[in-house]
């Protein structure tokens, strides 16, 4: 299963957000990784490089690498409307990302193991596949038998209200995709078009 799994605070240093993991000690030591991090005089960043690490700001943040993010880019380029805006829905419409606004999983690694271990179903069918694209009506939940499991359940915080496409039953601990978000309500700090720039050349 091709995921990132180098230093998470590292990546958070490099782009001066919690990227990855909560962030905690970027208060502590906000200059960017290597003995020379302090001390660095950075010139003026050209657009490329601007472009580049918007792009590298949206895998790490959605846990995916180069070719898996190349084909979603590709899609949302067929897609009628924005190709950023699209690419932004597609990223949201995955099974692992849904299972973590849901807040079925605390962070999106801890979801992708939960799909990826069996855990979780989609329409009542076991589903193993994180990028799985979930479609409006959808419905999320943890199987029968891992909902019995406390360990699991216990991390179970149920869905921020601000996350308007999802719906969450914490009775029956399944939640429902009701539909593809708008750019304006998804938090992330993604400048997308930059994204498109850069596979525009």
């Amino acid at each position: 299963m091709a995921r990132y799994t180098g230093p998470k605070t590292r990546i958070s240093r490099i782009f001066g957000e919690p990227i990855l993991g909560n962030g905690k000690y970027l208060g502590k030591n906000s200059n960017p990784p290597g003995q020379h991090g302090p001390n660095r005089r950075r010139k003026q960043p050209s657009e490329y490089a601007l472009q580049l690490r918007e792009k590298q700001k949206a895998k790490y943040t959605y846990g995916l690498l180069e070719r898996q993010f190349r084909k979603t880019f590709e899609e949302a380029s067929r897609r009628k409307g924005a190709t950023g805006e699209n690419l932004i829905k597609l990223l949201e419409a995955r099974l692992d990302n849904a299972v973590f606004r849901m807040g079925i999983a605390p962070s999106r690694p801890a979801a992708r193991q939960l799909v990826s271990h069996k855990h979780i179903t989609v329409n009542g069918e076991v589903v193993n596949i994180p990028s799985c694209q979930l479609r409006p009506g959808d419905v999320v939940g943890l199987k029968p038998k891992s909902a019995g499991n406390t360990a699991l359940t216990s991390n179970v915080r149920g869905k921020n209200q601000k996350y308007t496409w999802l719906d969450w039953n914490e009775k029956d601990l399944k939640g429902t995709f009701i539909t593809y978000p708008e750019r304006e309500h998804v938090p992330e700090n993604i400048k997308e078009q930059l994204i498109v720039e850069l596979y525009s050349k």
